[in-house]
């Protein structure tokens, strides 16, 4: 069988303008047909050679496979479906943090009700703070040719995206900011939200705290030691008399890393958890160690059942809801003509007295 079809044959050794490629990058969402005009071949050629199908030689292949790198092209899942006129899906994709985290299922709910509301339905996808991971999804997401992203990353940079963003497919970045492309972003404010967990407890008296975070390559959590920190120092204490524990992730690290800290001399009068798993692990470790009426212990976001406990957890909680909901209304004020320069979005957090965080020092620490 022929690496060409019956109706079109290799123009000249895969030797074509490139203009042809810049036409496809700049115009519109390059299909299957700027593939083949840019590698010299038929189109059933390429959609062989995308599909895997056998009789395609290596040479071929390699000419196919480059042009389609070079163009960013994504094979349409939705191809010799009916398509709507205008070309929509009426799909989003959803990249979130994890779907076992509340902060992460609240505001997939949100940006649903959004969607709901206009006929628009909602891939969803978990990141686990895993880069790899987190192309994966937002390749498949594309693949399904969604009409709009709204993501959670955790890579060092989402330049990846900027072949999309040229398209003109609205990206809106929740929780963390994008670095390497200029998007629209919807994010807490860390940093104010951290220090005012920091000082709520040094203004109960407490001078010995301890900072229980997240891993720091993570942009949230790198604004949440900030923030800690920056208020200690206001305060007058030493960062080298807080401990500082980082690289927790779930409840189980979070419970060991707390326990770890009360079997050494010194051990901390209040905790700041800054993620809400973390601080789920650190309630768990005081009450293993019948700590918690004398460990003061601010968390950032508020955790499941946080009020029904004794003393309730005191937090610093965020609007998930409202981030959530402001990320799908710029999605679709885009898709709506919206063309103004891009948006940061900061969504204010509140503290929530409950109890936890108001005790007051031991006697013998004071």
């Amino acid at each position: 069988m022929s690496d060409t079809d019956s109706t079109e044959t290799e123009r000249g050794g895969g030797h074509v303008d490139e203009s042809v490629a810049a036409d496809a990058r700049s115009k519109s969402r390059p299909t299957m047909r700027h593939v083949a005009t840019l590698a010299g071949v038929g189109v059933k050629t390429v959609s062989r050679v995308i599909n895997g199908e056998p009789n395609v030689s290596a040479a071929t292949i390699e000419r196919v496979l480059k042009a389609a790198r070079s163009l960013d092209y994504e094979p349409d899942l939705h191809a010799g479906n009916l398509r709507r006129a205008d070309g929509r899906t009426r799909t989003l994709g959803l990249l979130v943090g994890s779907v076992d985290n509340p902060f992460a299922g609240a505001v997939h709910r949100a940006v649903e009700d959004a969607a709901l509301a206009r006929g628009v339905a909602v891939f969803a996808s978990s990141l686990d703070d895993d880069p790899e991971r987190e192309q994966a999804a937002v390749s498949a997401f594309l693949r399904r040719r969604v009409d709009g992203l709204i993501l959670t990353t955790v890579s060092e940079n989402q330049a990846y995206l900027a072949p999309e963003l040229r398209r003109g497919t609205p990206v809106v970045f929740v929780d963390r900011q994008p670095a390497g492309v200029t998007s629209d972003s919807v994010v807490s404010d860390n940093t104010a939200g951290a220090a005012l967990a920091t000082r709520h407890l040094i203004e109960q008296g407490h001078r010995r705290l301890a900072y229980l975070g997240d891993r720091h390559d993570i942009r949230t959590a790198q604004e949440r030691r900030r923030g800690f920190l920056d208020e200690l120092g206001r305060a007058g204490i030493a960062t080298g008399d807080a401990p500082l524990i980082e690289g927790l992730h779930d409840e189980e690290t979070s419970r060991r890393a707390t326990l770890a800290l009360f079997d050494g001399e010194n051990p901390p009068t209040a905790i700041f958890g800054a993620q809400n798993l973390v601080t789920i692990g650190v309630i768990r470790a005081l009450r293993e160690l019948g700590r918690q009426l004398d460990t003061a212990l601010v968390g950032f976001d508020d955790v499941p059942l946080g009020d029904l406990l004794e003393p309730g957890v005191t937090v610093v909680a965020q609007d998930p809801h409202a981030i959530g909901r402001i990320a799908a209304e710029r999605v679709f004020a885009r898709l709506d003509g919206d063309d103004s320069p891009a948006e940061r979005t900061i969504v204010p957090t509140r503290l929530l007295q409950r109890g936890s965080g108001e005790l007051l020092p031991r006697v013998d620490a004071r």
